[in-house]
């Protein structure tokens, strides 16, 4: 997700729910993948793993350095772009002729490498050749996913590197299926930075709840060591190689923690609806407190919020000196409630193109309470984020040697 909200968390949790409800039955309630029942695992074990974690999110950067060195590497090509998944093609038909496992999709190999029926050097060979063939394509330009072709690397390496583990240090207690397991989901948190997916994705596939802490282990470490060497995930590099800015972190919004009557101006310049042209510019032109802004509210006799005029309204050449302000009012006012956050307004501003917004009465929507304006958000904003950078220069001192 994007955002932790409730317009994002919402639909995204309930499809996730549908889909599930309508594979249960088309398909059935087993698990997608099989894996044998796997005891609690002890300290050392759980130490195993995480540092099972560590390697294979070193792998995982590898890897997606390998993908994109492959595609700078079919950019200098000295042949047309549309040939690059023509000659891709080739090395996965080669690939394939060696290894026809290579091929597809993959789930079956999932399957098998987590059940253990691949092992060895028929394992090994699998996860070489799934590499080269799936980086090779990648790197092509060739539309292909990476979630399947990750998962079968990853669980070779990690049943790979389980199954040495035991054979050399048996008082570990490491299951072979466990650590494929755990590089399975590892390398996808490493891969695309998606931590908390990968550990629920890969308990949701094959329901094994002692698993659950190996996989939060692995992960964990595997995303830190990805974190540290790659700052952008491989979902999201070729969106940074192109200039957009990717968030890979998320904090708390400063101007979604404050209110709208915390910001605002109470001190209110307002205009009577009748007031000519020419008084308003001279007074303009003489100045004094909170004459600095760039709209002023227009109020009827009553006191009620017609509309907000600009100083460019003001001073423009097409209208008569003498007119009432009133007719200069060019739409309806946009305005914010004093319960409204200074996000809710900034937005608000965005979508109405306003710089300033009246600030109106819920139970009297005409009554003007104040005003607040994109220089008010900013004095809002700029408090808090000192404070932050404060508290990061902190943070840094105190970890200095």
């Amino acid at each position: 997700l994007f955002e932790y909200r409730p317009r994002s968390i919402i639909p995204v949790a309930l499809a996730s729910a549908a889909a599930t409800a309508t594979r249960m039955a088309l398909v059935g309630s087993a698990p997608v993948f099989t894996l044998p029942q796997i005891a609690q695992p002890g300290w050392e074990a759980l130490a195993f793993y995480a540092l099972l974690g560590v390697a294979i999110g070193l792998a995982s950067v590898g890897i997606t350095r390998l993908v994109y060195g492959l595609e700078d590497a079919f950019a200098k090509l000295p042949v047309h772009w549309m040939w690059w998944p023509a000659l891709g093609a080739i090395v996965v038909g080669a690939v394939g002729l060696l290894e026809p496992r290579t091929l597809g999709v993959g789930y079956a190999n999932i399957d098998a490498i987590l059940s253990g029926g691949i092992l060895g050097g028929a394992l090994l060979v699998l996860v070489v050749l799934k590499l080269v063939s799936w980086s090779v394509y990648l790197g092509s330009g060739t539309s292909g996913g990476t979630l399947a072709p990750l998962f079968t690397i990853g669980g070779g390496l990690g049943t790979l590197i389980g199954a040495a583990a035991l054979a050399l240090v048996p008082s570990l207690g490491v299951d072979p299926h466990v650590a494929g397991l755990v590089g399975m989901a590892a390398i996808f948190a490493g891969a695309s930075h998606a931590l908390l997916a990968s550990v629920v994705f890969a308990f949701e596939t094959t329901r094994q709840p002692l698993g659950l802490l190996p996989l939060l282990a692995g992960c964990t470490a595997a995303y830190l060591a990805s974190h540290l060497l790659m700052r952008h995930s491989i979902m999201t590099e070729k969106l940074a190689r192109r200039g957009t800015v990717v968030r890979t972190e998320y904090a708390a919004d400063f101007l979604s923690q404050v209110r709208v009557d915390e910001a605002m101006s109470r001190q209110v310049v307002t205009f009577a609806a009748e007031e000519p042209l020419d008084a308003i510019r001279a007074m303009l032109k003489a100045g004094g407190a909170g004459l600095t802004h760039q709209g002023f509210p227009v109020l009827d006799a009553q006191g009620i919020l017609l509309g907000v005029v600009t100083r460019r309204d003001i001073y423009a050449a097409e209208h008569p000196r003498d007119i009432a302000v009133r007719r200069i009012i060019r739409r309806s006012p946009a305005v914010a409630f004093p319960d409204n956050t200074l996000r809710e307004a900034a937005d608000h501003m965005v979508r109405e193109r306003v710089g300033r917004l009246p600030v109106v009465d819920r139970e009297h929507p005409r009554r003007v309470l104040g005003i607040v304006s994109r220089s008010d958000l900013l004095a809002a904003h700029e408090p808090r984020l000192a404070a932050a950078h404060e508290t990061e220069r902190m943070l840094r001192i105190d970890r200095a040697p």
